[in-house]
């Protein structure tokens, strides 16, 4: 059966809409047949540990919903995301998947590899995002194991991406792990093999967060944000970076090496082209890269009380803080305007195939991608 959350269904549009999603869904299930169909039904699983719970769906491997007291013990959600799976299909704003083969933007949607030229999937104007029209986040991905409580509650995804997707070399095999490691803590694990061809593999995690909670009506600019990063990638205006320039975040409104308010200096960040202001920035994390888990960023809300402490094993992270949302439906009705979320998106370098002189997100066959994230959350 194809699992549904939530019942927000405003108008005959809406209902409509949803009901040719959850065709598709369903097409999509049965497409490499019965068989298949059957490992591949899309649903919804909760992890829960007391008063702590994630929701995520085989949709993308997407974290649905986060919740966790405040300081105060309400209970919130502080994901941004939509009420039911199948309003995910149509999602632009990629709210909670992981994203890939290749995460963030590829120039032109074009690489060399070996001496051979290959074209991807371009959906973002001239350029690829987040690997494509149908990438990572737009596929059914396989519940491999589930545990749902218990001491420490995880569930693992598993993706085939097949030789020739999206223009891509080779298939991988991908699994995304996701486990409630200690009290107030959730640890993401992402793995990817290169079967038979060389392929470049570079994953990340999109979700929004929002720690007074999503539905509150609050944005996060008053949220301070602490980052362990004295660099960061200079982009050009269409968030690549062409020049591949690395400079210092020192005296620019970068700078979050001390905690600082969201909102403090975002008024002097223009974005693609001056169309949008607010972060979309790609920063260095201070000694990160080297496979082991370091610290990148700490966010507190100061209302709520509520705090997130991010450690990652990658050398950078893009912060991006919801320039794009403009009324979008967000879950029970309410709705999702500028700055009503932030990401932090760890990941390798962008446009990593394009720039040899930044570290090679290449894996030659049988070569293991890791990505190891861990949340630690406090109020």
């Amino acid at each position: 059966m194809l699992a549904i959350a939530g019942r927000h269904v405003p108008t005959p549009m809406a209902r409509r809409e949803l009901f040719l999603a959850l065709l598709w869904l369903a097409a999509l299930a049965l497409a490499t047949g019965p068989a298949d169909a059957t490992r591949k039904m899309v649903g919804a699983y909760e992890l829960r540990k007391g008063d702590f719970s994630v929701r995520l769906t085989n949709w993308g491997a997407r974290v649905m919903s986060v919740v966790l007291p405040d300081c105060k013990g309400n209970l919130a959600d502080v994901v941004l995301g939509r009420d039911t799976i199948a309003e995910y299909v149509n999602d632009t704003e990629y709210f909670g998947p992981i994203t890939g083969r290749i995460a963030q933007r590829v120039a032109r949607g074009r690489f060399v590899l070996d001496g051979k030229v290959y074209q991807m999937y371009r959906n973002a104007g001239r350029n690829t995002i987040h690997g494509g029209d149908r990438g990572f986040s737009r596929s059914i991905w396989t519940v491999k194991e589930y545990v749902g409580g218990g001491e420490s509650p995880y569930i693992t995804f598993y993706y085939r991406s097949f030789d020739g997707e999206q223009g891509l070399p080779g298939n991988v095999d991908a699994y995304v792990t996701y486990r409630m490691s200690g009290p107030y803590t959730l640890g993401v694990h992402m793995n990817a093999t290169a079967l038979d061809k060389a392929t470049p593999v570079n994953l990340l995690l999109h979700v929004y967060w929002n720690l007074r909670g999503e539905g509150s009506g609050r944005d996060v600019l008053g949220h301070t944000l602490r980052l362990h990063a004295s660099r960061h990638a200079v982009l050009d205006d269409e968030l690549l970076p062409s020049s591949g320039r690395i400079e210092p975040v020192a005296g620019t409104p970068l700078d979050f090496r001390t905690p600082t308010p969201i909102g403090s200096r975002i008024c002097q960040v223009v974005v693609m082209g001056g169309r949008a202001v607010g972060y979309d920035a790609n920063y260095i994390i201070d000694g990160g890269g080297e496979g082991m888990l370091l610290p990148v960023a700490q966010v507190r809300d100061p209302a709520s009380g509520r705090a997130l402490e991010l450690w990652a094993n990658q050398p950078t992270m893009q912060l991006y803080t919801g320039n794009s949302l403009n009324h979008t439906a967000g879950k029970r009705g309410k709705v999702y305007d500028r700055y009503a979320g932030f990401c932090l998106e760890t990941m390798g370098y962008v446009d990593a195939v394009n720039h040899p002189e930044f570290p090679s997100q290449t894996l030659r066959p049988g070569q293991v991608y890791k990505h190891d994230m861990v949340y630690k959350f406090s109020f």
